[in-house]
């Protein structure tokens, strides 16, 4: 089943949108109660922040042209080649903001991906190997050449760049990085919510600043 809407995810569309969204369309995880993930969110528009949580959750999200899409009708999503058929024609042609989304589905979620390709490059560099060409990796965007805001240029300390000339090199928009994180905070969100987050940390991670 299918999520489908011409804008998707305005306003208030945080984990709780997303996790309403997949109890309807996702799948139970295995030996977890109570929460599912995957589904797949097809939709003219889809805020950002609706679009990182359903990446989180395992699923697929596409912008793509809906307008002939209807309730009640049996299509096929071809991720690959960019098209959903519908009785064997193409009525929509998309493509996806990034090939490192079929990764995300495949292990179930953009956190376990993360995790799961950290834990492989450990292993194979203990192991006197060279990188895994398992993954699909995101594709740098170009350089401008232009300078950095101060944003930037702190995620890029985060990041671990160095500095050149003195200077602290930034990360670009649409750059995929991980920073180094000691100190996580939360805004905007429900006691219960709140709470059912950190009952969901690992008991190794560091207490958050409120």
């Amino acid at each position: 089943m299918a999520y489908v809407g011409d804008v998707v995810g305005t306003g208030s569309s945080r984990k709780s949108a997303t996790n309403s969204v997949i109890w309807a369309t996702g799948q139970d995880i295995p030996f977890v109660p109570n929460k599912r993930f995957g589904g797949v969110t097809l939709g003219g528009k889809i805020a950002p922040i609706f679009f990182n949580t359903q990446e989180d959750s395992g699923s697929l999200p596409i912008e793509v042209d809906v307008s002939k899409l209807e309730m009640g009708d049996v299509i096929e999503v071809l991720p690959y080649d960019g098209k959903i058929t519908k009785g064997g024609a193409t009525v929509a042609e998309f493509k996806l903001k990034s090939d490192v989304l079929l990764d995300e589905v495949r292990a179930g979620g953009r956190i376990n991906l993360i995790i799961g390709r950290a834990l492989t490059g450990k292993a194979r560099e203990f192991l006197g190997l060279g990188a895994s060409t398992v993954f699909r990796l995101p594709v740098a965007p170009k350089d401008s050449g232009k300078g950095f805001t101060l944003a930037q240029k702190m995620v890029g300390r985060a990041c671990g760049l160095p500095e050149v000339n003195g200077q602290q090199r930034g990360i670009r928009p649409g750059t995929y990085c991980e920073p180094k994180m000691t100190t996580v905070g939360s805004q905007d969100t429900t006691g219960p919510m709140t709470r059912d987050e950190l009952k969901d940390w690992p008991a190794s991670a560091s207490a958050p600043i409120w």
